[in-house]
């Protein structure tokens, strides 16, 4: 049950990243920046979908996925349709990574420690989940207030 749970929220999510990157009604504005704004939102997009091919599709789901995390924030002007792609893509990875865990398999201990401590599969997932809906949010708010 938790598992089916954990992995429709990161669905639903995925598909709401993949609304608002659609929403900017200027491509341009995906990429800008702004004072405090260090972040654009498509290096936020980037930066979920390499998070999640990794620690989901690659480490859980033997995806042979190679993450770039440096190009994650430095990589701009990546066309709307290729980030759409990317994100229809990880929701493939993550859908199918996360079908084949059972509840057991959330129980056992997670096979790195990106935290420097063991914890479970299942606690990490909620973790990523978190990420995952932070960075949703501040995409959010730059489409809002840059997107003019």
């Amino acid at each position: 049950m938790i598992t089916e749970s954990i992995q429709s929220l990161f669905i639903r999510d995925l598909n709401k990243l993949r609304t608002e990157i659609d929403a900017y009604s200027d491509e341009k504005n995906i990429w800008k920046t702004d004072k405090n704004i260090s972040n654009s939102a498509g290096n936020l997009c980037l930066h979920l979908v390499g998070n999640l091919s990794h620690f989901v599709g690659a480490i859980l789901g033997k995806s042979g996925y190679v993450r770039t995390r440096e190009l994650e924030f430095s990589l701009k002007d990546v066309p709307r349709a290729e980030l759409i792609q990317q994100i229809e893509s990880t929701i493939e990875i993550v859908n199918s990574s996360l079908g084949r865990l059972s509840a057991e398999e959330l129980m056992k201990e997670y096979p790195l420690e990106p935290f420097g401590y063991p914890m479970t599969t299942e606690y990490f997932l909620i973790h990523l989940f978190g990420h995952l809906s932070y960075h949703l949010g501040q995409i959010n708010y730059h489409r809002r207030l840059l997107d003019l």
